[in-house]
């Protein structure tokens, strides 16, 4: 099998150190919900992101899962600063730019780039391609060698597309081929932290490992980091050192990947995991991963719950989850940098024997 159809082998890494490049602090975006006629009134908050704390170290990849609505790609529309948080603070290289205006974000917006999760409503359709890749270096200012138009060819080729579909418009493109252009955009400036929401969603399964594998070797050589975005936990897991888990506009826990993939506290953690489905093709009687059902739908984030925002859907909440709300904290036992927010925490064990420990009671009737 060829490079560009296997995934190269991710290696071992342990917590990151120094100085972060980009820090968050209590990060906070409502959005405000208007009701009432003839005269409009805010009658509440829709809580995307309610005081999230992450740090991006040069040169890593820093994941983000959970389920769809938790407030990822509002997360990473904040760290680019294309949203305006509601509270908290936002910190590249030591600057506060969580209020900054046009002119003191200029000289920063070369350096944090975004790939987006739309690939269809994120390229101006009156462009053609070389216009839409060469427009960062042309804002900018920058003038590569042999000129803007060889650069972007030679982008094109690295993204795996034709260098001459340089002229063509963006809708004579599938999803899969739009979205490598918005990597390649990404790329143009040589960006310091690149914020890639959902990148390989829309991809074809034979060229999503070359794109990763891209983004990886890119990393290598220019020392970028990524806040990577995602639901496909695998490639998660492959691309990010370390990553955190989302659920309801807070970060549930985060660690380096090997904690949290091989012994995840928090029980939301254990439940994204379960659902990872396996295969096994040389050991039947292997344990399999315990099968973990959550009743109920996710709460409104209109009107989130009390407490531990996870305990009407938990199998281990009690009174104290409804009345105060678990810290993100280092529990006994972990690695050090491996977080969790929970008052009573799972063992640890990704593994079981098999049983199923909670079980929506309309997916029992259906699988009998």
């Amino acid at each position: 099998m060829s490079d560009e159809l296997t995934l190269t082998e991710p290696k071992d890494t342990l917590p990151a150190t120094g100085e972060p490049l980009l820090t968050a602090e209590n990060l906070t975006m409502h959005f405000p919900v208007y009701g009432g006629f003839p005269f409009k009134r805010k009658v509440g908050a829709v809580k995307a992101v309610d005081g999230v704390d992450l740090q991006v170290f040069p040169g890593e990849s820093f994941g983000l899962v959970g389920e769809s609505g938790c407030g990822k790609s509002t997360t990473g529309r904040m760290l680019t600063r294309l949203l305006e948080p509601t509270d908290g603070r936002i910190t590249y290289r030591g600057q506060d730019i969580t209020r900054a205006g046009r002119k003191q974000l200029a000289p920063i917006r070369s350096e944090i780039q975004m790939i987006f999760q739309d690939p269809y409503s994120s390229l101006n359709p009156r462009q053609t391609v070389g216009k839409i890749i060469s427009a960062p270096m042309e804002i900018n200012g920058i003038e590569p060698p042999g000129g803007r138009e060889a650069r972007v060819r030679e982008l094109l080729e690295i993204v795996g597309l034709n260098p001459e579909h340089f002229n063509r418009f963006p809708h004579e493109f599938s999803g899969g081929q739009r979205q490598r252009i918005g990597v390649a955009r990404a790329l143009a400036l040589e960006p310091k932290l690149i914020v890639a929401d959902e990148p390989v969603s829309a991809l074809d399964v034979s060229i999503q490992a070359q794109v990763v594998n891209l983004l990886q070797d890119v990393q290598k050589e220019l020392g970028i980091a990524f806040v990577f975005i995602a639901h496909d936990l695998a490639i998660v897991r492959h691309f990010s050192q370390r990553l955190a888990v989302m659920y309801l506009g807070k970060v549930v826990e985060v660690g380096d990947r090997d904690s949290l993939y091989n012994a995840p506290r928090h029980p939301y953690t254990h439940a994204l995991l379960s659902a990872v489905p396996e295969a096994s093709l040389h050991d039947d009687d292997a344990p399999q991963r315990e099968r973990i059902r959550l009743t109920g739908d996710v709460p409104s984030p209109i009107n989130p719950p009390s407490g531990c925002r996870f305990r009407t859907r938990c199998w281990k909440a009690q009174d104290v989850c409804a009345t105060e709300e678990p810290p993100l904290v280092q529990l006994s036992g972990n690695r050090d940098g491996h977080l969790t927010a929970c008052h009573f925490p799972e063992d640890g064990d990704a593994l079981s024997s098999g049983k199923e420990i909670v079980m929506d009671e309309a997916l029992r009737r259906l699988e009998k």
